[in-house]
């Protein structure tokens, strides 16, 4: 009696499981990587600790420090006497804001908002928001010097 040869293979049933279970796993990897762009909130945290540092280092140094801000970015400036002239070094250096973020400053008087952090630690209100997609950042400075973040 001669015996059949049993062929050897994947039957359709548990191709198609495997084929499921690495398209949720596919899934489930692009829902949790990161956006290129970084979040929104956290560049938000950043903006408001650099301008907290400036207005630290108004008091300690007894010097006006500027934060000025625009649509496409920000930096921090310091008055020699004569003038104001740009703070170069971390973290006060010029920076830009992220692709694809749509910055809003409620007191906006030209190209750049300026305010002043003096030596006693009060300054002009600030309010800037951030917005990219669906989400929507707000960084208020009040005139005491509080710095919130809300979004």
């Amino acid at each position: 009696m001669v015996g059949l040869a049993r062929e050897r293979g994947f039957t359709l049933t548990e191709l198609m499981v495997v084929l499921v279970i690495l398209g949720i796993l596919a899934s489930a990897i692009v829902f949790v990587m990161p956006d290129p762009r970084g979040r929104l909130i956290d560049e938000s945290e950043a903006f408001a600790a650099r301008a907290h540092a400036a207005q630290e280092a108004a008091i300690v140094e007894m010097r006006d420090t500027a934060l000025w801000v625009s649509p496409a970015g920000y930096g921090f400036e310091r008055h020699d006497g004569e003038g104001w002239t740009p703070m170069g070094r971390p973290p006060f250096e010029d920076r830009q804001w992220p692709a694809d973020t749509a910055v809003t400053i409620a007191q906006q008087d030209g190209e750049r908002t300026r305010i002043v952090f003096d030596a006693t630690g009060l300054n002009d209100p600030l309010d800037v928001t951030l917005a990219r997609d669906e989400s929507r950042v707000s960084v208020a400075i009040g005139a005491d010097g509080t710095i919130r973040v809300d979004g």
